[in-house]
This record gives C-alpha cells, sequence and structure tokens, in this order.
C-alpha cells in the first residue's frame, strides 16, 4: 500500500496542473525577444527617412519639373551636359506640355516636351503669332527657353521648338501646377495618357486637393457623427435603440437609391464625352451594387434580431456602468487618432521622397531625366511593411490600454473606493512590461496583410491581360484572397482576447492566446451570442455613420461641375468616416470584451462564497442569467418544434 502510495504520489506530481488564472498579482516583462526585433526594424525605417531626405527631392513631385532638370518656382542647380538646366524657375510655377493634345508614352516617359511657365493660356492659340502676343502680353514664354519670342515667327525651326498648334486653352491643375488643357478631346486624351498611366499619386491627390475644403468639411462631419453615436451608446435607452435602427434602415435604403438614380443619370444621360465620366459612371456601379448587398444582408440580421432589443439595452448600461469607474475612456481614441495621423503625415512624406530619389542623367536634345537608385524598389516594401506594423502597433496599444483599465476596474474588491488613475495604470504597465507582447500581436496581423497586398497587386496585373489562363488564375487568387481575409480576422480576434488575458494576468502573448482559447471554448454557449448582437449593434452605429458622410459627399461631389473626377474624393471621405467611427466606437467594443472575459475568469476562479466572492457586480450576474434563460427556453422550443415534426421521440427500453 506504502509503495502503491509512494506511485501515486509520483505519478500526480509527473501530471502537469492547470496554470491558475491570476488577475493583478504578478508582472513581468512578456516577449522582450520581439521588443527588440521591433526597435530593429524601425532602425532600419529611420535609416530609409534619413536617406529619403539626403536622395529624395519632394519639389519635383509636388512643383513639377521641366524636360531639362528644373524644378518650377525654384531656383535651380545646373546639370552637366544640360545646358538649358540650372535656370532660376522662381517666378514660373506652372508645368506646361507643348504637345498635351497629342501626348504619348514611350518607355514610361512622355515625348513631350515639359516647359516651366509663368501662366497657363487661358485662350486657344491658333498661330505663332498668337503664342508671341500671348508671351509679350503675360510674360509667359511657351517655347523652348533656348528661342526668344520675338523669334518665334522668325526661326525656321520654330514648329519645333513651339507647341503644336492650335494650343489649346488650359486651366492651372490643383497643388500640382500643370497645365491641363480645357477642351473636352484634349482633356480626355491627356488624362487617359498621363493621369491614367503616369501619374496615378497626382490623380489622387489632385482629386482631393481640388476639393480640399469640401473633404475636410465632410470629415468633420464624420468625427461629429461618430460623436454623437458615442452619445447615444453613452446614454442608451429602448426609445433610442429603436429610432436608431430606424435611422440606419432609412439611411441604407436612402444611400442606395440615391446610388442607383445618379447611376442611371450617367447612362441616360449625353454629357458622359470624358474618360473620366465613364469611369464616375463604372464607380456609381460598383457603389450601388455593394451598397445594394450591404443593405440586403443588414435588413435581414436586423430583422432576425429584433427581439433582442431589450437585452441590447441591458448589455449597453452594463457596459456604461464600468465606463463610469473610469469616463475618460471614451478620450482614448481621440489621443489614438492623433498618433496615427501624424505617423501617417510622416509615412506619406517619405514615400514621396523615395519616389523622386534618382540620379539626373543628361539624354538627347540636353534633355534630363532621373533614373532610380537601386534598392529603392525594396525600400518601398520595407516602408509599406512599416506603415502596417505601426499602425496595427498604435491601434492595439490603445486596446491595451482600454482592457488594462476595465480589468482594474473589474478585480477591486471595494467597489465603493475605485482605484485611481487605471488609465495611467494600465498605460505605465503596457511601457513597462508588455510593449513586446503588443508587437507580437501587432506582427500576426502584419503577416496576414501582406499576402493580401502581394495578391492584389498579381490580381491587378493579370487583369490586363485577359485570357482563359488568366480567367482561372484569377478565380485561385480570389480564393486565396478570400482565406487570408478569414485569417486576418481569426487572428485579430484572437490577439485581441490574449491582449485582455495578458492584461489580467501578466502572460506573453502564446500563453495568453492559448489560455483563452481553452477558457472560452468551455463557456462560449452562453456568452457568444450575446457578445455578437452587442458588436453588431456598434457595427450599424458605423454604417450609420458612413451612410451619411458618403450622401453628403455624392450630393457635395456629383453636382459639382469643375471636379472631373470625385470617386478618389469620395472613398477616402468614406474611409476615414468609417476609421473614425469605428476609432471611436471600438471603446464599446473593447469594455464589452473585457467584461465578458472577465466574467468568464470570474466563475472559473471563484465560486461566490464567503471565503472566494465574486468580483462582479449583481447587474452583470443578473443580466447573464436572463440572457442565458432566453437562450435556453429558445433552444427548448426549437427541439420542441423539431419533435413536432419529425413525430414521437423514442424513449429507452426500461427492463
Amino acid at each position: 500500500m506504502q509503495c502503491l502510495g509512494a506511485e501515486y504520489l509520483v505519478s500526480a506530481e509527473r501530471t502537469p496542473r492547470q496554470r491558475e488564472w491570476r488577475p493583478q498579482i504578478y508582472r513581468k516583462c512578456t516577449d522582450k525577444t520581439w521588443l527588440f526585433l521591433f526597435f530593429l526594424f524601425w532602425t532600419g525605417l529611420v535609416f530609409i527617412m534619413g536617406y529619403s531626405v539626403v536622395a529624395g527631392a519632394t519639389g519635383r513631385l509636388l512643383f513639377g519639373y521641366d524636360s531639362f532638370g528644373n524644378v518650377c518656382g525654384k531656383k535651380n542647380s545646373p546639370v552637366e551636359g544640360a545646358p538649358l538646366s540650372g535656370q532660376d524657375m522662381t517666378t514660373k510655377k506652372h508645368v506646361f506640355f507643348m504637345n498635351s493634345c497629342n501626348l504619348e508614352v514611350k518607355d514610361v516617359r512622355q515625348d513631350s516636351i515639359v516647359l516651366c511657365v509663368s501662366s497657363c493660356p487661358e485662350e486657344q492659340l491658333d498661330t505663332l503669332e498668337d503664342v508671341q502676343r500671348f508671351a509679350n502680353n503675360s510674360g509667359s514664354f511657351l517655347c523652348v527657353y533656348s528661342l526668344n519670342s520675338f523669334n518665334y515667327t522668325r526661326n525656321p525651326k520654330a514648329d519645333s521648338l513651339c507647341p503644336r498648334l492650335p494650343v489649346p486653352p488650359s486651366k492651372s491643375f490643383p497643388l500640382f501646377n500643370r497645365c491641363i488643357p480645357q477642351t473636352p478631346e484634349c482633356y480626355s486624351l491627356f488624362a487617359s495618357v498621363l493621369i491614367n498611366d503616369v501619374d496615378t499619386l497626382h490623380r489622387i491627390l489632385s482629386g482631393i486637393m481640388s476639393e480640399r475644403d469640401t473633404v475636410l468639411g465632410l470629415c468633420i462631419l464624420a468625427l461629429a457623427l461618430s460623436l454623437a453615436m458615442m452619445f447615444t451608446f453613452r446614454f442608451i435607452s429602448t426609445l433610442l435603440v429603436h429610432i436608431f435602427i430606424s435611422l440606419v434602415i432609412l439611411g441604407l435604403l436612402f444611400v442606395c437609391g440615391v446610388l442607383w438614380w445618379l447611376y442611371y443619370d450617367y447612362t441616360n444621360g449625353l454629357s458622359i464625352e470624358l474618360d473620366t465620366e465613364r469611369e464616375n459612371m463604372k464607380c456609381l456601379l460598383g457603389f450601388a451594387i455593394v451598397s445594394t448587398v450591404i443593405t440586403a444582408v443588414l435588413l435581414v440580421l436586423i430583422f432576425v434580431l429584433r427581439k433582442r432589443i431589450e437585452l441590447t439595452v441591458e448589455l449597453f448600461q452594463v457596459t456604461n456602468k464600468a465606463i463610469n469607474s473610469s469616463p475618460f475612456l471614451l478620450l482614448q481614441p481621440l489621443w489614438t487618432f492623433v498618433v496615427l495621423i501624424f505617423f501617417w503625415v510622416l509615412w506619406v512624406a517619405v514615400l514621396l521622397s523615395l519616389g523622386t530619389a534618382g540620379a539626373a542623367r543628361v539624354i538627347e536634345g540636353g534633355q534630363v531625366e532621373y533614373k532610380p537608385f537601386w534598392g529603392i524598389r525594396y525600400m518601398w516594401w520595407y516602408h509599406l511593411i512599416g506603415l502596417i506594423w505601426t499602425s496595427e502597433f498604435i491601434l492595439t496599444c490603445q486596446h491595451m490600454t482600454v482592457a488594462g483599465a476595465v480589468v482594474t476596474c473589474y478585480f477591486n474588491r471595494n467597489k465603493n473606493d475605485p482605484p485611481d488613475h487605471p488609465i495611467l495604470s494600465s498605460l505605465s504597465i503596457l511601457c513597462c512590461y508588455h510593449q513586446g507582447t503588443v508587437v507580437k500581436g501587432s506582427f500576426l496581423i502584419t503577416l496576414a496583410r501582406i499576402p493580401r497586398i502581394i495578391l492584389m497587386y498579381i490580381y491587378n496585373t493579370l487583369k490586363e491581360k485577359p485570357n482563359k489562363r488568366n480567367a482561372w488564375s484569377k478565380c485561385v487568387f480570389r480564393c486565396c484572397f478570400c482565406c487570408f481575409w478569414s485569417l486576418d480576422k481569426y487572428l485579430r480576434h484572437l490577439s485581441q482576447d490574449a491582449y485582455i488575458t495578458t492584461a489580467i494576468n501578466g502572460t506573453d502573448f502564446c500563453t495568453s492566446a492559448r489560455d483563452t482559447l481553452k477558457i472560452l471554448s468551455r463557456n462560449s454557449s452562453q456568452l457568444t451570442s450575446i457578445n455578437c448582437f452587442g458588436d453588431f449593434i456598434i457595427f450599424l452605429g458605423k454604417v450609420l455613420v458612413v451612410c451619411f458622410t458618403v450622401f453628403g459627399g455624392l450630393m457635395a461631389f456629383n453636382y459639382n461641375p469643375a471636379l472631373q473626377m470625385w470617386t478618389i474624393p469620395l472613398l477616402l471621405v468614406a474611409f476615414f468616416g468609417y476609421f473614425v467611427a469605428h476609432s471611436f466606437l471600438s471603446v464599446f467594443e473593447t469594455v464589452l470584451d473585457v467584461l465578458f472575459l472577465c466574467f468568464v475568469i470570474d466563475l472559473e476562479t471563484n465560486d461566490g462564497s464567503s471565503g472566494k466572492p465574486y468580483f462582479m457586480d449583481q447587474e452583470l450576474l443578473s443580466f447573464v442569467k436572463r440572457s442565458s434563460k432566453l437562450n435556453d427556453t429558445r433552444v427548448e422550443r426549437d427541439r420542441n418544434s423539431l419533435r413536432n415534426e419529425e413525430g414521437t421521440e423514442l424513449q429507452p427500453t426500461v427492463r
């Protein structure tokens, strides 16, 4: 017996015990190796920033440059071998294409000579005398710099040194100061060659800058709507939920109707003469189809889940009670938004500098072209990974900070004496102990997104070469894209739960993810439906913000005749609206996730006795019990209906 007892003790000691949850008891630095790797990665980013400042020339992209290496609007240094370089272009701020109506691209370079001029010709110039008269009156010389204005009509080579006649009336392009022809025929050819094939970045930024006041106003509207949604969720009631859902339904139907009406107006109108208008029509069709599908899906979900409105009100009341212990949580997205905007502006500035980093090379006719330095393309990919990884890191820090503050308040025994400064405490714990965990989780999201970007690039390349083999390849790429999208969503959800566990136990990322999966697998049946419906209502809030913002953009952009290509600003406004709404309303999502995970852990570690009392308050416990009873009643009702359909249930035989 003693031997058996000894063997039993040895086997028990060898059996690994399940790790216990220890809320807010022990802290140590987690995933330190990943923090060091992130530091090394950012060392590379800092090197790229320095290199772009030294080697780049953002002025060439923003202000434009002529065919001889002179940046318009600046005093230039001469290029060896180019006699017309190194000129003072301080008063010549506009870029003029001498052959704007017959522009062609050869080897990714325009065949037209480009000049810096003082002003663009606003009227058509039919003869060289008109060109000479325009130069004398405005001081803007449209011929090559080596030809004086009084020789425009005398020099036998003037036809090759001056613009092709007739010179169409043109207008300065916003921000980049390009002289864009205004006649429909010239503009269509010019846009299809220069804007569509060569200057995509210019096209996007010009569309934004041409309506920058409207875009800014719509962004402010999205911000105001997001704050209104926060106020609605903060003081929610049954009446407000009904009004909110009604507004969502009306907004979805109204935006869909407007999109289809605009598309019908474009297809039956007689003004579709430019390529940009045809592209607007195609984008409208895409917007209308996508919005219709989203509307149909959301309307079906709203109809199916309509009976859970009262539970939703109670759910947000419990959430708001948790927020009351730390009301400054609602300001956390504002700081995250400011940091993200600052990082994105810095990232775009470095990208522009990298895009202009090149060595001047003299070609035939004394013209200058810039050949990109070796390794720039690899720097672009490195820079892109830095954008995704760092953006995810910043967003994850917000999630971790909110989770830590809620965890600190939840696992506080004395509810009448809440902890002091829970947000600052959570932020200090994050900075001192768990930055490596945040880096590791954000890297996993980055790792899932990079293949999607590569697949999208390959898909767009194959799109330009239609054949049967490419059709099969496109289908494969779409399947792979959907798989990586699903993987991204799963990793994001797993990472967010792992961060909450790290805020509770102080464990590393992998241990937290494993513990989270184990405890949620044992308790998912009673909490999944509650949490999912709360997230669905929050998602409807984001949709409402996007609907009203997009509608405002449609009304502002479509009826502005000066804006030729308005789909890019509309996409930007829609993206910004959803991003702002997600940034502010994600606080409620995070608080919901943290509360339910803490609730499950509380049930696992305590039994409600005097020795092990629950940390939760009675409102949360009663709410979960009522929702669980509702789920059990519905499941039992489904079983009874199934029995009635199938017939008499078989009973076990007793002998």
